[in-house]
């Protein structure tokens, strides 16, 4: 062996410039399929639509009786011989009420006070409900209606225990109806409508505790007229 051959290494081969020198290509990222949604997503997603709908419609009825309502409220107000007219209005449970139909089977009082829960207005109701039954077995229902929250007068009816229902009338459109409107305030009167509707005897103004008794005695003379 020649003595220039020893200790000496072989060397690495040498990569062309022109190789190196070339950009790298990127392969591109594949794009991601778009998720389906679930199907409790779908089903919520209508669900969503379907309360939207139903809010939509509520709302639209509401401004279809609130309209109606004024229409009513419009009107003269109604004397003796004239028909109870329809309202819908709300009562201490917060369900509507169609004031056009209480009277259909059978008559009707409807007792009107300023305010709820105050010393005159709960000597009237309080005088109803102590004769209530006499009234029931007249065939007549009693009614209280006031300008006060459906609220309000639930608990003045679980406070007082009144057994009749209570009507109530922010916008006194039925008040205004029955001629006991006067401004921001409703004037204290009692109204008699026999069965089908139509008013029979009214009293405004009139003393909280003379009103129960007044259109009981009413009630009683058509008896006894007959």
């Amino acid at each position: 062996m020649a003595s220039g051959e020893l200790g000496t290494e072989p060397q690495a081969p040498r990569r062309s410039s022109r190789i190196s020198g070339q950009a790298k290509v990127e392969t591109p990222a594949l794009a991601k399929k778009p998720r389906k949604p679930s199907k409790a997503g779908t089903k919520r997603a209508a669900e969503e639509v379907d309360e939207d709908e139903k809010n939509k419609k509520a709302r639209a009825d509401e401004d279809e009786t609130i309209k109606e309502n004024d229409n009513v409220a419009d009107a003269a107000p109604i004397d003796i011989g004239d028909i109870l007219p329809s309202i819908t209005l709300k009562n201490e449970k917060g369900e509507d009420i169609d004031t056009g139909s209480i009277a259909a089977e059978k008559g009707v009082v409807l007792f009107l006070v300023p305010k709820a829960d105050t010393p005159g207005c709960t000597t009237q109701a309080c005088g109803f409900r102590d004769i209530w039954q006499e009234f029931a077995s007249l065939d007549y229902d009693v009614y209280g209606v006031s300008a006060d929250s459906s609220t309000a007068q639930s608990k003045w009816q679980t406070k007082k225990q009144l057994p009749f229902p209570l009507i109530s009338d922010p916008k006194r459109s039925l008040i205004g109806v029955l001629g006991a409107g006067d401004g921001n305030k409703t004037k204290r009167s009692h109204f008699v409508f026999e069965k089908g509707g139509k008013l029979l005897d009214k009293k405004m103004p009139v003393k909280p505790a003379d009103s129960p008794r007044l259109a009981l005695q009413f009630i009683k003379g058509l008896g006894l007229s007959e």
